[in-house]
């Protein structure tokens, strides 16, 4: 009785057809469950093909599919700010001070002037995934391809203009239009990405002229100064010297003022005595004399009367000061 409880020939007869097929569509119904479901992360979007065809594009959380590889979803992170750069390349170490080590990569970074100059340009570039279906299948080799388009455009860029003007006043420029240049290449390819940022980092001449250029860079910096000095003195002394022309020609104006002004009035004075004269001569003119003698004698200074009569010049000096 012992061994037939325990004979796996009578176990093996007890699974019958209908189990084993129960059996078999529960695993399916699990496989399914599983093949079906897929999480997109917020900082991703989700491409999904049917069959090897695009289907859609969905967004984040928790998103269904097409059991058994009929749907499959790729994640493309297009919330994410992404950064290439280009003549250096920033390593992570953890035996190097902070575990950052900087590289350069001097044969895409050194560049040729349009002054026939060479000079070394680092830069980087950042960029976002606009469209997560023409970044998967567009184009084959993304990161060449952004790497390829960017050098040539900084290249372009730097070949039109003079070393001083690429190490200096142009740095801006270039960076604007490198970003318009890099945007217009990459909407053509169907590449999918909107390129952020162009910030050029360093911009060095060969070390073999490197000491000359750094002359050359202080003397300009010598140059702006004293250009700048030149125009705080000028913007002090300018001022300075014209509320100086406008007292100087205020008190003009006010002397040309009371100058007329006095002549207007002698003219006046003038006329109303030679009206009052044409009136009666004589006693206009002996009223001009008594008046003028009183003037004289009024004078607080020494006085000295004259005698037409006489041949000498008689001086009189009690009349002045006031004596008795």
């Amino acid at each position: 009785m012992a061994d037939n409880q325990f004979n796996p020939t009578k176990r093996l007869k007890k699974l019958t057809p209908t189990f084993v097929i129960t059996i078999l569509v529960v695993l399916v119904a699990i496989t399914a469950a599983l093949s079906s479901f897929f999480v997109v992360d917020a900082t991703e979007q989700a491409v999904v093909t049917r069959l090897g065809k695009y289907s859609r594009t969905v967004g984040a959380g928790l998103q269904f599919k097409l059991p058994f590889g009929l749907d499959r979803n790729y994640n493309v992170p297009s919330n994410v700010v992404q950064t290439e750069q280009f003549g250096f390349k920033t390593i992570s170490t953890a035996g190097i001070q902070g575990g950052i080590y900087e590289n350069n990569i001097t044969e895409e970074s050194r560049m040729l002037t349009g002054d026939l100059n060479i000079v070394d340009v680092e830069w980087i570039i950042q960029y976002k995934i606009v469209d997560p279906a023409a970044w998967l299948f567009n184009v084959k080799d993304r990161t060449k391809t952004i790497r390829d388009i960017s050098q040539s455009v900084l290249n372009m860029l730097v070949g039109d203009r003079a070393i001083l003007d690429v190490m200096g006043s142009e740095r801006s420029a270039i960076e604007s239009q490198a970003q318009i240049l890099m945007n217009e290449n990459f909407n053509q390819l169907g590449l999918g990405i909107d390129v952020l940022t162009v910030k050029l980092q360093n911009i060095v001449p060969p070390a073999g002229v490197q000491d000359a250029f750094e002359d050359v860079n202080k003397a300009i910096q010598d140059m702006n100064r004293f250009i700048n000095e030149g125009k705080e003195a000028y913007n002090t002394e300018i001022p300075k010297a014209q509320g100086e022309a406008d007292r100087q020609i205020q008190v003009a104006q006010g002397y040309a003022v009371e100058r007329v002004n006095k002549a207007l009035g002698d003219v006046a004075r003038f006329n109303a005595v030679y009206e009052e004269y044409r009136k009666s001569p004589n006693v206009t003119r002996e009223r001009l004399y008594i008046e003028t003698m009183e003037e004289v004698f009024n004078s607080k200074e020494n006085s000295t009367l004259i005698d037409g009569e006489l041949d000498n010049v008689l001086p009189v000096k009690t009349l002045a000061g006031g004596a008795q």
